[in-house]
């Protein structure tokens, strides 16, 4: 199910150039601001979503603004429409079957492990955290163990070894597990 639509996301290390970006880049183009705000270290993280056009226009935008304090960037065209879904909430499922996470230190490669994941294989995210603690991100997902195994797979193999901090999938997840990833 892709969105047919783009996520672009920037990271600065200034906070200060971060809020001036995300400014410039909301005023230069039709942009959905579907995340902008300080992480783990200092950094600011700005995600954005549109049409590919104006979410080019809009990262270029940004990129003009934060120069040197540029840290990392990435577009995502044709984004799976799941990923928009879950991206920083949870989506409540009613059963488990196989579970898989794939935990990862930023959340630029949280967004494209779940983008790949949720291509991938028949699986159901549930959720796609673009920052917790230190920084980290993660996506959850659920589905029958192959899928799973394969999108969990697919979605580490879609971000640089180094930006992936652990990957579990469990194929048959107890039931009390849903008290806490499912709802």
């Amino acid at each position: 199910m892709l969105a047919n639509i783009a996520v672009g996301l920037l990271e600065s290390s200034s906070i200060a150039k971060g809020i001036e970006a995300t400014d410039a880049m909301c005023k230069m183009a039709s942009v959905k601001l579907a995340r902008a705000g300080v992480i783990a270290r200092g950094k600011y993280v700005i995600l954005i979503t549109g049409p590919v056009g104006e979410v080019e226009s809009s990262l270029r935008a940004g990129r003009q603004i934060l120069e040197k304090a540029l840290i990392d960037e990435v577009l995502i065209r044709n984004v799976h429409g799941q990923v928009l879904e879950t991206l920083d909430k949870r989506v409540a499922v009613e059963k488990l079957d196989a579970f898989g996470i794939i935990e990862t230190k930023d959340a630029i490669a949280t967004v494209l492990a779940a983008d790949a994941a949720a291509k991938a294989a028949s699986v159901r995210l549930i959720e796609t955290r673009t920052s917790v603690g230190g920084g980290k991100g993660y996506v959850t997902m659920v589905g029958e163990v192959a899928a799973v195994r394969s999108a969990v797979a697919a979605g580490i193999g879609a971000v640089p070894e180094e930006a992936v901090v652990s990957h579990v999938v469990i194929p048959q997840a107890n039931v009390q597990l849903l008290e806490t990833v499912g709802k």
